[in-house]
């Protein structure tokens, strides 16, 4: 027989099985039916189409001819003055097989992974506690983590390589405390480059998770610290599973930009860190080899490309499921 207690209660997200032990449902899929909003009406839909026409063409029409640009240049050569000329050169696709190239684009790969679930790691206590503990702090908060990232990019790397420099304050605390030798090194290594990387892209996990649980029905939780006893358990698995659509949108923000990043590596890595895009910048600005920096952006584009549609595949997946 179905027990009926108030909500909060572990009867809300259990039933009573034969010998009497509760037993969590499908508490996820209810409240999603429960809470979801009403569907358009036609009228309402085809407005909001027309309104998101024009800047979904201005972006779609400049964003294919640039890599349609980019994808004959890569097919090109230069000529003696180091200009790209058209062509039908696969010599640049060709040398994308070079080990040394190999090695960066894996080494991309590794540092953007890292960096995202780092940041994930970071924003998930950060995003929780705003959404569900600050109160009428909230808004001062998101402000207090959102407003810093209004300065330049380029500018918040060098102040922040000169925290991590050698005599920079990180180091001399280190150094004071015993954590740290004298030769304790942060930048020119791997480990400087993530913090880098995690420093300047952390706010694109922490916006999308603190709106994911903004969403989120609290009744869920308190459900869940009935079923599953401690914090942990509940937080692992009641709060990761109804956000987790929050957490995929922030590992994208987070991955794709980092991917591409080379300023994190120019300022805080050495020769042996260097990233994709900072081979990318090389050809095209100092290298005067257009051609072959347009075969590595199409190499880029293609990996990004991939993590985009895995991701998109994932949510129309879920949001399938949401809606059964």
């Amino acid at each position: 027989m179905a027990l009926r207690t108030t909500p909060g209660s572990a009867a809300t997200a259990a039933r009573s099985s034969g010998d009497g032990s509760p037993t969590p449902p499908d508490a996820r899929g209810r409240f999603a039916r429960r809470n979801r909003p009403p569907r358009p009406s036609a009228a309402g839909a085809r407005m909001w189409t027309w309104l998101t026409l024009p800047g979904t063409v201005w972006m779609s029409v400049f964003f294919i001819a640039s890599l349609l640009l980019v994808a004959a240049i890569s097919f090109g050569t230069t000529d003696q003055l180091g200009d790209p000329r058209f062509g039908t050169n696969l010599g640049n696709l060709k040398a994308l097989g070079d080990p040394a190239y190999r090695d960066v684009m894996v080494r991309s790969l590794g540092y953007a992974a890292l960096t995202a679930v780092i940041c994930l790691l970071i924003a998930y206590p950060v995003a929780y506690a705003i959404a569900l503990h600050a109160g009428r702090l909230k808004n001062a908060l998101i402000a207090a983590i959102v407003v810093p990232f209004f300065a330049n990019y380029l500018v918040r790397m060098y102040g922040w390589s000169v925290v991590l420099s050698d005599d920079g304050p990180l180091l001399r605390f280190l150094r004071a405390i015993g954590l740290a030798g004298p030769h304790t090194k942060i930048l020119n290594t791997g480990f400087g480059v993530i913090a880098g990387l995690v420093y300047g892209f952390v706010v694109f996990m922490i916006i999308p998770l603190y709106a994911a649980m903004e969403r989120m029905d609290t009744s869920l939780i308190e459900a869940g610290r009935d079923l599953y006893g401690g914090p942990l358990r509940t937080f692992l698995f009641v709060t990761v599973p109804a956000t987790r659509q929050g957490a995929g949108a922030g590992m994208v923000l987070v991955f794709l930009p980092a991917m591409g990043d080379f300023v994190s590596a120019q300022f805080m890595g050495g020769p042996n860190q260097i990233m994709i895009g900072n081979l990318i910048q090389d050809k095209f600005f100092e290298g005067q080899d257009w051609p072959l920096g347009s075969a590595l952006t199409m190499a880029l584009m293609a990996v990004l490309l991939v993590a985009m549609f895995g991701y998109l595949r994932r949510t129309r997946k879920d949001e399938a499921e949401a809606l059964r």
